[in-house]
């Protein structure tokens, strides 16, 4: 069983690091003229605009059900997640291809590179301080499960995110102070340019990546498979269930919805049936406290 932590930790930590890193970035920018400072700077700031859009899915998912959608808003985080992929790719990547590119074809001086270096090996320390707050989250979140299988099943969008933007940045970062320093050392502006076209590409892999990992979620997805194991084992080993048919899960966001078809023993009455179904019902969700529904059906 995973212990609780927090995505609302992990997406302040990215937009405090980010908010300052942007400030900073597009000051050294605008000093040196770097395109690669440049694609950074917007790449920061488009970050900070995730952060929110994370934060407010975050939110608008703990609203209570009601009549229009009777099973929550659990989902709202997939949307914004997806909202905050398609930002990752638009305003990170494509804009920084396109500075790259305009470098390219009309080089321009960098001045002031001391500066620009400055800026990046502070913003590579935040964004690895922000990076591993996230990180810290998430183990807790992964609990005994090694954290790369976690990693691959969880459908925690909003962490699967912050995750993917923060390691996205670093590479970014490193990527943008490896050309400014090849500019520094022969002088080439078009080294400038090459980084912020990387850094582009890097981008647009990052958010493509998390596209496609989000739109399993926003179709449906079933729980992780350590809750369906558990979820089967306490069903079929329950004294006085002779079968379990089948079972279906699927995630509303943080929550998860369970149904399960089972068959109970021929000699048991109308009351100890009912109380055998709240039994189960209870021992799944005291094992398992994401479990949000739970149905289940007798077959004769």
């Amino acid at each position: 069983m995973s212990q609780s932590g927090s995505p609302a930790k992990a997406i302040l930590y990215a937009f405090l690091a980010n908010f300052g890193i942007a400030v900073s970035k597009l000051a050294a920018a605008l000093h040196t003229g770097s395109g690669s400072l440049m694609a950074e700077a917007i790449h920061s700031f488009a970050d900070t605009c995730n952060q929110v859009l994370l934060f407010v899915g975050l939110k608008g998912s703990e609203k209570p059900a009601d009549e229009e959608h009777p099973l929550g808003y659990g989902k709202l985080t997939y949307f914004w997640s997806f909202v905050v992929a398609l930002i990752l790719f638009s305003l990170g990547g494509v804009y920084s291809i396109y500075e790259g590119w305009h470098k390219y074809n009309n080089p321009e001086p960098v001045t002031g590179i001391w500066i620009g270096l400055s800026v990046l090996g502070g913003a590579i320390i935040l964004e690895g301080l922000s990076f591993y707050g996230a990180y810290l989250e998430a183990k807790k979140m992964a609990g005994e499960q090694p954290f790369t299988s976690w990693l691959k099943t969880t459908r925690n969008a909003e962490i699967v995110v912050v995750l993917g933007e923060d390691f996205a940045a670093m590479l970014g970062l490193i990527f943008a102070f490896f050309a400014l320093s090849l500019v520094m050392v022969t002088g080439e502006p078009l080294y400038d340019a090459f980084g912020s076209m990387v850094i582009g590409v890097l981008l647009i892999i990052v958010a493509v990546g998390l596209v496609v990992r989000l739109q399993g979620l926003l179709v449906g997805r079933s729980a992780e498979p350590a809750l369906r194991q558990l979820a089967e084992s306490v069903i079929a080993e329950k004294q006085g269930v002779a079968r379990l048919f089948n079972m279906v899960t699927l995630h509303m966001g943080p929550k998860v919805l369970l149904a399960a078809k089972i068959q109970l023993d021929a000699n048991l009455t109308v009351d100890e049936a009912a109380h055998l179904i709240n039994a189960i019902e209870d021992e799944l969700k005291a094992n398992r406290p994401e479990i949000g529904w739970c149905y289940i059906e007798i077959d004769p």
